[in-house]
Parts: C-alpha cells; sequence; structure tokens
C-alpha cells in the first residue's frame, strides 16, 4: 500500500476499537491457520506487520500455511480478482487483495462466540468512555441545547441525565472549597479596607498616600516599598512648571531614619572614621551640632576614604537644652535612600559595637475578618446597630487606627544598643513621615495650609489622653513664650519671596493644629502678600541672621508624644459628623480643646546651590510629620495648590540641579552597583524581545557598552595609557616631543594614533605614525605595560572612586574654563585665581588618585539631545580646526565599523538547524556537541560586543573620556545637558593639550548614532 493510503486507512480507523487477541489456550491445534470469519488468529510477527505491507512477505506466508481446499478454485478465485482490475472497493495492491476474501472451510463455534463476546466489550467501553473534555449536553446538537442544562439535568434528554449527574457528582468533588466573601458594602468598610491593604502590603510597604496616589499614578515595585512612578495625566511641563513657579509635593516617606543616641563625645569620636573634613563639614561642625541647620555628607566604611563609599546622607542634631557640656546626652537622626539603608545600618551597628538588640518590634494585633465577623454578631445581639448616632454603637465597631507597625515584621529588632559606650541605634523608618515641597511658593502652601495651635492650659476630658503633653507644656512659661516665638517666624516666611533667600538647611520647630478644620471649599493657589512685607524690618533679620537656635526645638523628638499624637487622632467619620451638624453648612468649624495639635519640623532645602547660573533653583521645604497623618497634611497642601510628583519628577528635579540622583548617579556604592545591574538587565531584554532588523547594530557603530557603564575598565585602561606615556616620556628624546601630523591623540602629544579601517578585516585598528623607531619602540613598551597589569591580575571591574574632594574639584573647576552654556561670558584667569597646567601641579594628583572619576555637567553648543549612557569623548586638532572655520559645524561623524560577529552568530545558527534536522543527534555524542553549540550561540548576541571588552578608550576614532548618566533637553537651560562621570587622568591629559580658547570642550556621541556633536564641560562646586 502506498503512504498516502496508509495515512488515509489509519484516519478511518482511529477510533476504531485494538485487535482483539485470544489467549494460547483457546487457540485450535493448527496455530497457522487462520479463521477471518472471527476464529483464532495467530501472530508470529509483531503488530505492526498486520497492517499493510509487502506483497512479498505476505507470499511466502500464503505458501507456508496453505489453504485447505482443490487447487483450481484458488485459481479460478485469483483470476477473477486480476480481471476485475484490482479498482475494486478495499482491494489492495501487491496481494493483499486474496487475502482478505478467502473463507475458512469450518470454524469453532466457541472460538467465534468468545471473539465476538471480545469485540463488543470493546464496543460498549468504547462508548461509554468520553474521549473529550467536553460535558454531556455539550456534544447535543445546538439546535437541541438549552442554557438552563448547565445548571438543571431535567432539562437533559433522558438518556443522558445519569452520564449528567456523575458529570455533576464528580464536579462538586473537584471543585476547591471557597471561603466566604462577603458583599461588596462589607468588603468597602473602613475595618475590611485596613485589613485587606495591611495584607496586600506584606511584600511591599505602602506609604499612607498610596491609595490617593494608585488612583492617579504609574505605581512602582522598588526598594521594597510601592511608589507612584510618574502621574497618569500628560504633565511633564506642568511639573516643571511647578517647580519653577508655584510648588511641587513629593512623598518622601519610603526614605529611612536612623536615631543615633548618647553622649555627643562619643558620637563624635566614631563618626569621625566614617567621613572625611576633606569633602566637607561633618559631623562636627558647629551649625550642624547646634541643631540649627541640617547637614549632609557622604559616609566611608570605617577608616577607608577615599574608597568603600556607603552612600549620601542628611542628618540633624536635636538642639541642645541649654547646657554647652559636650558629655550630655543628645540624639541624631541620620536620613538615607533605602537602597542605601542595610549596609549604612551594618556599618553603623559594626563600629559602634552593637550586637544585642535592646527590644523587639511588638505590631499591634491586626483582627481578623474571624473575629471581626465575632464582634459584628455580638454587637448586633445587643441591640445596638452599626450605623446609628449614638457613640455606643459606633464603640462596639473595632476600628484599626494605627497602619504602620502592621507593615513590620514581628520579632524583628529595631533598636540596638552598645554595652561599651551604651550608644542606642534605632530604626525609625515608617515612624516619621517625610513630604518635599519645591518650588518658590512653597512656604505660601504650608503658611496657608497649617496654622499654629493655641495655647491650652486646661484638659477637655479627664477621661482621655488627648493633648495631656501639650497641657502640660502650656503650663511652663518658658515653652509657651518659645511656641509664640515659633509662630512669629513662621508667619514671617509670607513676606519672603522663595525659600532660597534663608540660609540652606535651615531647621524650624512647630505645634500646629488639625489641618483639616481649615480645608478650603475647593481648591486654589496660595500666592504671596509682598505689599503686607514690603518695609518689615523683622523680615530682613531673618534673611540675614535665619531662624535661631532655641526655634528649632520640636517635640517630634519625643517618641512617646508622637505615640500619644498618632493614637489620640480623631477620625474622618467623626470629623465629617462634626461637620454636618454645624448651624450653617460650610463655615469654620471650631474644635476648642478637642482639636488636635501636632508637633511638626521643617527643614529649608536649598536647591540649586553650585555654577554660577539659576541659583537657588528648585529650593523648598521638607516636613516631618508623626505616623498616621500623611492624608491629613497631604490633601490641605493639594487644596493649596500644589502639584504632586513622583520618581521621575524626582528625577528631573536632580538633573536641572545638576546634582548627583541616588542611586543612579553613585557607581562606587553597592546600591549603585546594583542598580546598574539590573539597568543593563532591563535594557538587554528590551533589546533581545526586537527582531534584530529593527535594532541597532551597536558593534557597527562602535558601542562596546550600550547598556551599561564599564567604569572600572575605563578606569584600568586610562592607568594603563598613563604607564605607557610616563616610560615614553622617560626614554625619549626632547626632539621627539613634536607631533609628526596634526590629528594626534590630545591627551599623549608625544604618541600619536590614529584609528584606520582596516582594508582586510574592516575592524577599526590601532596605527603608529611612522616618524621614527621611538614611536614604535613606545608602542611595545605600552602593550608590555598592559600585558604586564594584567598577569597581576588587577581587577578591570573594581577599584575605582569618585573624587569628591572639594580642594581638588575647585582647581579642576578652574582650569575647565567653567561656563554653563551658550552665551555666557567667560572671566579672566587672573579673576579665577587659576593655576598653570604644569606636571609638577599634575604629578601628586595622578599619583594619588590614579583610578579616579570626576562628576561633571555638559551642555551641547548646537542641537542634539544627549541620552542614556552616552559617550564623553575627547575630539581632535582637526575637529576643533573644522570647529574654527565653520561656526554651525556640529561635530564629526564616526567612521562605520564592521561587525566581524554577524558571520560566526549565522553559522551557529545553521550548524543548529543542521543538528536538528538529523536523526543522529540521538546519540550522547552529538548531544554534547550540541549542548556546546548552544552554549557558545548564548554568548554571541548580534549587534552586541561579547566579553571581554576590547580596549574601551581606543576603540573608536576618538579617544573615550567617560560615559552620561542622566541626559536630556533641559526646560531650564534651552538646550541639551547631560551629567555624568569622567576619568581624572584623561581629563587632566586633555587639559594640558588643549588650546586656551577651547579648553573644556568635549565631544558627545550617543550609543545609537555615529554623529559627534560638541559640548561644554564644566565642575560645579
Amino acid at each position: 500500500m502506498s503512504n498516502a493510503r496508509e495515512k488515509k486507512r489509519a484516519k478511518k480507523m482511529r477510533n476504531q476499537p485494538a485487535s482483539v487477541t485470544l489467549s494460547s489456550d483457546s487457540r485450535p491445534c493448527h496455530s497457522g491457520t487462520q479463521h477471518h470469519n472471527g476464529g483464532s488468529r495467530s501472530f508470529q510477527t509483531p503488530k505492526q506487520d498486520l497492517h499493510p505491507g509487502s506483497s512479498q512477505e505476505y507470499q511466502q506466508q500464503r505458501h507456508q500455511y496453505p489453504s485447505p481446499g482443490p487447487s483450481y478454485r484458488k485459481e479460478q478465485y485469483i483470476s477473477e480478482g486480476q480481471n476485475r482490475g484490482e479498482r475494486g472497493r478495499g482491494s489492495w495492491r501487491g496481494g493483499r487483495q486474496n487475502f482478505s476474501q478467502e473463507m475458512p472451510k469450518y470454524l469453532t463455534a466457541s472460538t467465534f462466540a468468545q471473539a465476538r463476546a471480545a469485540e463488543i466489550n470493546a464496543m460498549l467501553k468504547a462508548v461509554k468512555q468520553k474521549s473529550s473534555n467536553s460535558l454531556v449536553f455539550q456534544t447535543l446538537p445546538r439546535h437541541m441545547r438549552r442554557r438552563a442544562m448547565s445548571h438543571n439535568i431535567k432539562r437533559l434528554p433522558r438518556r443522558l441525565r445519569e452520564i449528567a449527574r456523575k458529570e455533576a457528582e464528580k464536579a462538586v468533588h473537584q471543585k476547591k472549597e471557597h471561603s466566604k466573601s462577603k458583599c461588596r458594602k462589607a468588603r468597602r468598610r473602613h475595618i475590611n479596607l485596613v485589613m485587606e491593604f495591611n495584607r496586600r502590603q506584606k511584600k511591599n510597604i505602602w506609604l499612607e498616600t498610596h491609595v490617593w496616589h494608585a488612583k492617579r499614578f504609574h505605581m512602582v515595585k522598588k526598594w521594597g516599598y510601592c511608589l507612584g512612578d510618574r502621574p497618569t495625566t500628560k504633565c511633564y511641563r506642568a511639573c516643571y512648571r511647578a517647580m519653577t513657579k508655584h510648588c511641587l509635593l513629593q512623598d518622601l516617606s519610603y526614605y529611612c531614619c536612623l536615631e543615633l543616641y548618647g553622649k555627643e563625645e562619643e558620637l563624635l569620636k566614631v563618626l569621625a572614621q566614617m567621613c572625611s573634613i576633606d569633602t566637607g563639614p561633618t559631623f562636627a561642625a558647629m551649625p550642624y551640632l547646634s541643631g540649627r541647620f541640617q547637614g549632609s555628607l557622604v559616609l566611608y566604611r570605617e577608616n577607608c576614604y577615599p574608597e568603600d563609599m556607603l552612600g549620601p546622607i542628611t542628618f540633624i542634631w536635636k538642639p541642645r537644652d541649654g547646657s554647652g557640656v559636650t558629655s550630655e546626652m543628645r540624639q541624631l537622626w541620620i536620613w538615607t535612600h533605602p537602597s542605601l539603608k542595610q549596609n549604612i545600618l551594618t556599618e553603623l551597628k559594626a563600629v559602634f559595637q552593637c550586637s544585642e538588640p535592646l527590644e523587639t518590634c511588638s505590631p499591634e494585633p491586626i483582627v481578623t475578618l474571624l473575629q471581626e465577623e465575632k464582634q459584628t454578631d455580638v454587637a448586633v445581639s445587643v441591640g445596638k446597630k452599626r450605623k446609628r448616632e449614638d457613640n455606643e454603637g459606633e464603640k462596639a465597631v473595632p476600628v484599626k487606627k494605627i497602619i504602620g507597625d502592621g507593615t513590620r515584621i514581628p520579632l524583628q529588632s529595631y533598636c540596638w544598643t552598645s554595652q561599651t559606650t551604651g550608644i542606642v541605634i534605632s530604626d525609625l523608618t515608617m515612624e516619621i513621615l517625610r513630604y518635599r515641597l519645591i518650588g518658590p511658593l512653597s512656604h505660601c502652601v504650608l503658611t496657608e495650609a497649617l496654622k499654629t495651635a493655641s495655647v491650652q492650659t486646661e484638659m477637655a476630658n479627664a477621661d482621655t489622653k488627648l493633648n495631656n503633653w501639650w497641657v502640660e507644656s502650656c503650663k511652663n512659661s518658658e515653652q509657651v513664650s518659645l511656641h509664640q516665638h515659633q509662630e512669629a517666624i513662621f508667619e514671617l516666611l509670607k513676606g519672603i519671596d522663595s525659600p532660597s533667600e534663608i540660609p540652606a538647611g535651615t531647621v524650624l520647630g512647630l505645634t500646629v493644629g488639625d489641618p483639616r478644620v481649615n480645608l478650603p471649599k475647593k481648591r486654589s493657589k496660595a500666592m504671596p502678600n509682598p505689599e503686607k512685607y514690603q518695609d518689615n524690618e523683622k523680615v530682613r533679620q531673618l534673611l540675614l541672621e535665619g531662624v535661631p537656635v532655641e526655634c528649632a526645638h520640636s517635640f517630634i523628638w519625643d517618641q512617646t508624644i508622637c505615640k500619644n499624637v498618632t493614637e489620640n487622632k480623631i477620625s474622618e467619620q467623626e470629623l465629617n459628623r462634626m461637620k454636618g451638624e454645624l448651624l450653617v453648612p460650610g463655615s469654620q468649624l471650631d474644635l476648642g480643646p478637642h482639636e488636635s495639635r501636632i508637633p511638626i519640623l521643617l527643614v529649608q532645602q536649598p536647591g540649586k546651590v553650585a555654577g554660577e547660573d539659576r541659583p537657588g533653583w528648585g529650593s523648598g521645604w521638607d516636613i516631618y510629620l508623626p505616623k498616621g497623618w500623611g492624608m491629613a497634611f497631604w490633601i490641605p497642601f493639594i487644596y493649596q495648590g500644589a502639584r504632586v510628583g513622583g520618581l521621575q519628577e524626582g528625577l528631573k528635579h536632580s538633573e536641572y540641579k545638576r546634582t548627583p540622583h541616588i542611586p543612579n548617579d553613585y557607581p562606587d556604592c553597592p546600591a549603585g552597583i546594583q542598580f546598574a545591574r539590573e539597568l543593563e538587565n532591563n535594557l538587554l531584554e528590551k533589546f533581545k524581545r526586537r527582531p534584530p532588523a529593527k535594532r541597532a547594530n551597536y558593534v557597527k557603530l562602535g558601542t562596546l557598552a550600550p547598556f551599561l557603564c564599564p567604569w572600572g575598565q575605563l578606569s584600568w585602561d586610562w592607568e594603563v595609557r598613563h604607564k605607557a606615556h610616563e616610560e615614553s616620556t622617560s626614554t625619549s628624546s626632547p626632539d621627539s616631543k613634536i607631533c609628526a601630523t596634526e590629528r594626534q591623540v590630545p591627551c599623549d602629544p608625544k604618541l600619536g594614533l590614529i584609528m584606520e579601517d582596516s582594508p582586510e578585516t574592516g575592524i577599526l585598528e590601532e596605527k603608529v605614525e611612522a616618524t621614527g623607531s621611538e614611536e614604535n619602540i613606545m608602542m611595545e613598551k605600552m602593550t608590555k605595560t598592559q600585558n604586564l597589569c594584567k598577569e597581576e591580575g588587577a581587577a578591570t571591574n573594581s577599584g575605582f572612586f569618585v573624587l569628591r574632594s572639594r580642594k581638588l574639584l575647585k582647581q579642576l573647576s578652574a582650569w575647565c574654563l567653567p561656563t554653563s552654556g551658550r552665551g555666557q561670558r567667560v572671566r579672566p584667569a587672573a579673576k579665577r585665581g587659576e593655576k598653570e597646567i604644569t606636571e609638577d601641579a599634575l604629578l601628586p594628583i595622578f599619583k594619588c588618585y590614579p583610578r579616579a572619576l570626576v562628576w561633571v555637567s555638559l551642555s551641547l553648543l548646537r542641537k542634539g539631545s544627549p541620552e542614556l549612557h552616552a559617550m564623553i569623548c575627547i575630539p581632535t586638532q582637526e575637529d576643533f580646526l573644522q570647529l574654527s572655520k565653520d561656526q554651525l559645524f556640529c561635530g564629526p561623524q564616526e567612521p562605520k565599523h564592521s561587525d566581524t560577529f554577524k558571520h560566526k552568530i549565522l553559522k551557529l545558527k545553521e550548524r543548529k538547524k543542521k543538528k536538528n534536522s538529523r536523526k543522529a543527534l540521538e546519540s550522547g555524542a552529538s548531544d554534547t556537541l550540541k549542548e556546546k553549540a548552544v552554549e557558545e550561540h548564548k554568548e554571541l548576541i548580534l549587534g552586541l560586543w561579547p566579553d571581554p571588552l576590547p580596549d574601551v578608550t581606543a576603540h573608536c576614532s576618538r579617544i573615550l573620556l567617560g560615559f552620561v548618566t542622566q541626559g536630556d533637553f533641559s526646560l531650564a537651560a534651552g538646550c541639551g545637558e547631560a551629567l555624568g562621570f569622567v576619568n581624572l587622568t584623561g581629563l587632566l591629559h586633555m587639559l594640558s593639550s588643549q588650546p586656551a580658547d577651547k579648553k573644556g570642550l568635549v565631544l558627545l556621541r550617543t550609543p545609537a548614532s555615529l554623529q559627534y556633536r560638541f559640548a561644554r564641560l564644566n565642575i560645579e562646586v
């Protein structure tokens, strides 16, 4: 039978019962005889031989077992079959047509009946067994189906009801027991919502404003929190206008607060080992130590400066009680980013020798659904309804007031003490809320939304603890006078134009009333009133002297008071009920002594302090609150016109201030390294999702690392180049200092390196201009030095650090002729006090900082918008010559590279296809070859350079200097701006070789482009 006929027969017989084979004892004595009417048939060959096969095998079998009967009848039967031309239905080619029509002479009744019985049983079994996953009513024709059949068995025909009943019973047993879910009205009750929210934030903590953000923002899960990334509306320019002209509001409650409590002398002694005065003021600076100002610095591991950086922090000292003794007990708050918290906390516990926890967290018991049901049943059985106006009925409803403790892990310590020094470290994360208001009118939003608390000398109710701490403090005349002084300074904030006019980091303590009471009817914009304070001498005194030290005191430092304020907060339901009982709807609600008093802390944020353009841009206020009062302050700020921003708006705020963003722009700390890895994985996955024809080929574009910045290899390559340069200068003669051509590498005046396309391979190769035998010697020594360093096992991915020495950064800033953009006038060198760039001035820098990175800002001279991971390169003399000839010259172009890995990848793919098509892969040897090919194929991705990377500095036609970490078109500057890091060694070599009128000019090239663009490099301190 042909292949097509075999497939056709197999398709017809696929649903038929299998062939029945009787046991050996029931067969007749003649085992070779075949009974075609249903008797026994013996099988001498495997099962597959029963199907149509070759005619030759059957002819041999037929001659071996001749059937009884005269031979003339058999010959007559064969001739008749041949005359019909073998076209009859069911006739097979190759001799099988005779086999199916032979009739036996006799048959055994018992054997025949047994065979028929087996076939009937197989048929009944096939009929009863369901071959598909469909239900019984789905097997009916469509015109007989009814919707009620799925749940009402009596709607089915009688013959199918029994089967449907069994299916229903089987489905009941398989169905999982669902928990009794309440109706939507019960689920939306406040108590049930709080319990559901606490359950959903076990993995990622929610802020108190989470529900408000979730309705209006794209939420992301970062650093163990669920945060708002960006608004769902189109408001990019609106947020920038709010930062520039009005107020932008951000929730920074995810920042972590670590409290240190102990003797001042012991605290300063230990903390001095984790920072350096070379980077700026430390914990011991007098303005910060008094508690009058907030400080900021960078923490390092103990005695490891300038390496092993932990991360940037801000800190506030609690003001002294009045005595100037250094041995008194002091409190210090350290605020850090959540990605840096664990490393900083571990180092603090190590340097303070804190090993044993002082106490563990005891979270409040969260009421379960069953407990809530039982409590509700008890309340109803007593006869008190839930939604009545009587107070007893409301008290019967269990209400969970505090949410913050429910997110903490039980049995986990949040307080550690030192047995030697007695210093206590407490983790106050989520215990203190923090909001940030950015913009020139942020103080107007504060003064309009908040009202200072009134003096209270008597308790409103003796049974409650509401405001008992405030009553006790008001009995002290000194505390009352201090509160009145703070209130007067807070009122004076209305007379200033911008928060940047106040000294940077000013701290102001305050006690305010419930802001929900002063909520306006409609949303409006808070505007200043300069005419009222135009000739006020007190405003001028405030701008000159700042806030006094005593006014920095606040009750928020006392955790007992904060807990009292949180627990005795008036609920929204009660507050709305009292507003509804007013005689005049919408009038001011006066709670009197029942109004809550909340201690807060206001901290001024200076905004942009480095550079000459836009001084004070982005300044504002940070407000610190006790937990539980988040939404009570959030809504009034929005009603006063503040626009809310997320993580992306915070990133743009840092970019426009030209300050590093945490943790993106800290590549030398563990959090920055982790962020770079995650970013690389995300960008690589996004790159792989695109087809090869729809994505950039970075090998041809000459981009070695499009998804990450290889800082370690960049520092390593520049160190190798500098060592080769030092060896060449020591051996070369003075006559060899003159370069052969103008197209020389600016970083090395004595070594002319040219990047050219090799005609044979098409790969960019390094060539040395043949000006003499000395250049060849220099090149050999450079290669020798590089190989020697590699043999020593120097790490190419570590060992670098960011330069944060203010003295050296100021010198570098003067050498770069700092300008901030187009049209900026350059100051004379004499007024800047600039030193000349000589070998004597550069030698100690090279020796002390061989692998340092420098934070720089770049402004494009012409059009263009820089992107993430853009390359900062050194222009050649030809580029400067072209720029001087044509002022509209944007920049040179990188010659296109050749992809040497493309042929290899295609070859591996072809090899893989061939191996998959062959059946010989079943052997073990071929499997191992296949695994090796697959592993080799995974390492190579079309369009990307595989590891390890070649020399990153000399891979392209322009020498690489650094990378961009933030870049976009700046609405503040009106041109493309970028922020990033450059290698210190390469920067000094570039500045020493550039002409005076071209110093600080670099080239920028995005990873997916061949076009270089001129930019002005600036170091702002």
